[in-house]
């Protein structure tokens, strides 16, 4: 009986000892079947490390394949604590070649952590500290390559363009509108360690970093420098508040170059307030137009057929609605003139009547129909709206004085974008900037931008007539000053009185003008706004005329556009005098100014010798014109 007893024993104990040893079996046959995936991926998680290893930043071209955003390759330094043997000796030689404190290294080498990224000392290390680093071999200290953002032309185009911050994110401008695209993708170095962080003889794991995508904008490099050019010399004469421009193609939105000052360098930024690195003024400054502005109302008055070219007006100097007395610009006032020459001379009178004869209903739908009070969803950061009246708001005074551009707010990007419209057969297009993204590698378009249709707001007919009275403006009014030789040119100006704490400031201007050419079929637009020239009389005839057409200038000569054989003795101020430019090309500096004692030189670069001129050789300009001479040896 008792060895029955004890036999039955064993059995239990076996059977307990196979049911055991079959779960132990069940268990890892789960592991090896259905989670040896996830085990192997936490395993190797604790024995393996990751060196991060940047992405390039994506280029950003002009229209022409320029690279205006570049980058270049620096080093960053990066510490795995455990691998460090003489902490106190790797801190000290370390703290010595960064030129920061030691016990601020040595919290970097000391860390409990897998590894340490010494920042910021250690971060875009140049050449020679990252050598004498790399000289110093000690276990446990690594130099990784990093890609620092390169702005080849520093200034230039510096709003538009924007800045990144020291890990490469985009913080204005195009760098922070497109940053998800621009941005890359880390890759790494992988290798092994053992629990105490020593690194283990097994082969390494390298994943490439994928770069960002490229960038092409619709900026044409050469305008822009141009434009650049223009406002530095504005900036020298006139030493204004503040001055931008706008070059755009007025049949699609294409921005062609577009700067103001002050302006920014984004490879130095912490040099400069925020309201500097961030206020676009072209899309951001909002200001009353003034007489660009009448554009508008000359259009929807043609539109509306309110008025005729040949219809008359006796501008007396000021005209009285209700109790205020609007004055026209020219004391004791034109007298007899058509509405023709009501544009040319830029009369505030004439202008109150094209308003009333339009009304205050038409006249505002016209106005938020040519994009004003709204944004015009350019695609770039901090834009603004800009402010118009209410229209119950709206009596007989802030009819008229909206009529010639008082009493609203705008911004530059609006009024270009709306004048476009006005002129270039009465279609409304959303400005843009960006052309095209391309994939980093072959630079195949990923992404392709065409101009946006917003609606229509004139006719072809009332365009036309806009775009003759503008030619008028430039041939007989106040835009004289913007006439360049054998093209037609049409275009406005503007003085506007500024305001602050909502009264007018006395003697302080903002002076506009806004032309394009050819007259009878634009290609090209130009706005130049100068806020506050000092030192001059402040007319937009007299400062912003000459500069838009210096910048017009440009644009013909880089845009191939045709002379329309346009003759002075079709315009009525034949007393001016033009003359052909010789040809001083190789000649000695001093022997090309005795040859060109007629007219106004510019130089740029070093040297005795003349390598180039603008404009060209035999070209016509006004007496006293500006020739530009690039000087060499």
């Amino acid at each position: 009986m008792f060895f029955k007893f004890i036999h039955k024993r064993i059995r239990i104990v076996l059977l307990i000892i196979f049911f055991l040893f079959f779960l132990v079996i069940l268990k890892v046959a789960y592991i090896q079947l259905f989670q040896y995936k996830k085990l192997n991926t936490l395993a190797t998680d604790l024995w393996s490390r990751n060196l991060p290893v940047e992405a390039n930043r994506g280029y950003i071209y002009d229209i022409n394949n320029l690279i205006i955003a570049d980058n270049i390759t620096t080093t960053s330094l990066v510490i795995i604590p455990n691998q460090i043997k003489d902490k106190e000796k790797v801190a000290k030689d370390l703290s010595e070649i960064l030129d920061v404190r030691y016990e601020e290294m040595y919290r970097h080498v000391s860390k409990k952590t897998s590894i340490e990224r010494v920042h910021p000392e250690g971060r875009r290390l140049n050449y020679d500290i990252a050598n004498r680093i790399s000289e110093l071999n000690y276990d446990g200290v690594y130099l990784l390559k990093e890609s620092k953002r390169y702005y080849p032309y520093d200034t230039l185009l510096s709003h538009v363009i924007g800045y990144v911050g020291i890990d490469n994110q985009g913080l204005s401008g195009i760098e922070l509108q497109y940053d998800k695209y621009l941005t890359g993708k880390y890759g790494m170095i992988k290798y092994f360690s053992d629990a105490k962080g020593n690194r283990l003889s097994m082969s390494e794991v390298y994943e490439k970093p994928q770069d960002g995508m490229n960038i092409q904008l619709t900026i044409n490099l050469d305008i822009q420098k141009a434009v650049e050019r223009e406002l530095d010399n504005a900036v020298a004469k006139y030493n204004p508040d503040s001055a931008l421009a706008i070059v755009m193609n007025p049949n699609n939105g294409e921005i062609l170059a577009m700067s103001s000052r002050p302006n920014f360098s984004p490879s130095n930024y912490k040099n400069y307030t925020i309201e500097q690195i961030n206020r676009n003024l072209p899309i951001w400054s909002t200001y009353e137009p003034g007489s660009t502005f009448k554009i508008i109302t000359l259009a929807a008055s043609l539109e509306e057929n309110t008025i005729d070219f040949n219809d008359t007006f006796y501008d007396g100097g000021s005209i009285q609605v209700e109790n205020a007395r609007i004055r026209c610009w020219k004391a004791g006032g034109h007298g007899a003139e058509t509405f023709l020459q009501v544009v040319e001379n830029s009369c505030n009178p004439g202008f109150v009547v094209m308003g009333q004869k339009l009304g205050k209903e038409k006249l505002f739908n016209y106005i938020n129909n040519f994009g004003f009070g709204k944004k015009t969803g350019i695609d770039l950061n901090g834009e603004e709206n800009g402010i118009l009246f209410n229209l119950d708001r709206v009596g007989p005074v802030e009819l008229a004085t909206t009529s010639f551009g008082q009493g609203v707010s705008v911004t530059p990007i609006q009024q270009i974008t709306a004048v476009s419209a006005a002129i270039n057969g009465g279609n409304l297009y959303k400005p843009y900037i960006v052309k095209r993204i391309l994939e980093p590698e072959t630079n195949n378009v990923i992404k392709e931008y065409d101009k946006t249709f917003v609606r229509k707001v004139i006719s072809e007919d009332a365009s036309k007539k806009v775009r003759y009275a503008l030619e008028s403006v430039v041939a007989n009014g106040t835009g004289r000053n913007a006439y360049i030789e054998g093209h037609s040119v049409g275009g406005k100006t503007g003085t506007a009185q500024k305001v602050k704490d909502g009264r007018y400031m006395v003697g302080n201007y903002i002076v506009s003008f806004i032309g394009f050419t050819p007259a009878s079929n634009p290609e090209v637009i130009v706005y130049v706004a100068i806020d506050y020239p000092k030192g001059v009389t402040q007319y937009g005839g007299t400062v912003s005329a000459p500069i838009a057409k210096e910048i017009l200038t440009d644009c013909i000569n880089i845009l191939n556009i045709k002379e329309d054989n346009v003759k002075p003795k079709e315009y009525n101020w034949n007393e001016i005098k033009y003359l052909d430019v010789p040809n001083v090309v190789g000649m000695k500096k001093e022997d090309a100014i005795k040859l060109l004692k007629d007219f106004t030189i510019n130089y740029s670069g070093t040297g005795d010798y003349v390598k180039e001129q603008s404009p060209e050789a035999n070209k016509r300009i006004k007496y006293g014109g500006v020739v530009r001479l690039l000087l060499g040896n």
